[in-house]
């Protein structure tokens, strides 16, 4: 029997976009349900390719949820709806992943939420500081600035870049089977240290993961790295971090990264978070960039990790002065 890598897609068009992954899928009407057998060839081709770009396909909110629920179970921001802060939209599963405060204004450079979305130019995966991690992530454009103002969003894939890591150190990782804490304040304090100078990781819990596991949906390993790992587990700091920063640096090469513009509202792009990572692109500013992204529960044999089942979800909360002491929920 032909393995999920060796089935090409038979009801869509697939135009690889990297030699090693990524591809643009076209030919499917997302003006109408979308049947399971059409469903199936989408989900066979994000095994492959790690990461999906879709054209102009039209999503309104609701149907961008609807979609998004046949990946599986999603999370949700309710959460994080703290101090009075309310919606922009009618669905609690839709993160807001553009540069609008709740009133729809331009966040200014200077606004807490602006200094927390400097994380997000870090490549990480989505979820990794959470008991339960993530699986797909599902971004679309509402509203785009002009092109020449950037914005795209970059991938690296974690896959290929595992295989193809010094052999040594691919033995070393394979028998040490490392355990990586994960950490939402380590990355936010990374991006933007200033802000974040009173924070201290340490103090808070983290999410362990294995640093190296398989990739269920192809059967290749993976690399599970991202901006949000705080520390490798027994190992002294030092070396810990040392470690960290190759892998890190070794699976954000050139060969094993590619920029996706985005072209045109309702733009949709799909990532496996356990096969890539992802960061956003630098942005000029002064523009308003509406970008929506649902997020679905990995269900996978290594979806809680090292973590205890049931387990809330990491956060904190920022309020108009910056960081609260109660880190209790994160803005998002």
């Amino acid at each position: 029997m032909p393995s999920v890598l060796e089935l090409e897609p038979k009801s869509m068009s697939v135009k690889p976009l990297h030699p090693t992954f990524g591809a643009e899928i076209c030919g499917i009407d997302f003006s109408k349900p979308i049947a399971d057998d059409v469903f199936q060839d989408i989900r066979r081709a994000s095994a492959k390719y790690g990461v999906l770009v879709l054209r102009n396909t039209g999503m309104d909110d609701r149907q961008h949820v609807e979609f998004s629920r046949r990946f599986g179970d999603l999370d949700d921001i309710k959460p994080y709806l703290v101090q009075g802060r309310k919606l922009r939209y009618d669905y609690y599963e839709l993160f807001d992943a553009g540069n609008l405060d709740e009133d729809g204004s331009i966040l200014t450079p200077d606004a807490p939420r602006s200094q927390y979305n400097k994380g997000n130019g870090l490549f990480h995966v989505d979820s990794s500081f959470n008991p339960r991690r993530a699986s797909y992530s599902i971004l679309r454009a509402v509203v785009l600035p002009p092109p020449e103002t950037g914005g795209n969003t970059d991938f690296a894939d974690t896959r290929t870049a595992f295989e193809e890591l010094p052999e040594d150190l691919k033995k070393t990782l394979l028998e040490k089977d490392y355990i990586a804490a994960h950490s939402l304040h380590h990355s936010r304090k990374t991006a933007a240290p200033e802000f974040f100078k009173d924070l201290d990781p340490t103090t808070f819990k983290m999410s362990r993961h294995k640093l190296v596991q398989p990739h269920e949906p192809s059967g290749r390993m993976n690399l599970y790295i991202a901006a949000h790992a705080h520390h490798v587990e027994g190992l002294p700091a030092g070396q810990s971090a040392e470690l960290l920063k190759t892998l890190m640096e070794h699976a954000t090469q050139p060969k094993y990264t590619v920029s996706i513009p985005w072209k045109s509202p309702g733009d949709v792009i799909i990532w496996d978070n356990t096969a890539v990572m992802h960061r956003a692109g630098k942005f000029s500013g002064g523009y308003l960039r509406d970008m929506r992204r649902t997020t679905v529960h990995d269900a996978s044999a290594t979806a809680w990790g090292l973590n205890t089942e049931g387990d809330k979800k990491q956060g904190f909360l920022i309020d108009t002065k910056g960081i609260s002491s109660q880190a209790a929920t994160a803005v998002v």
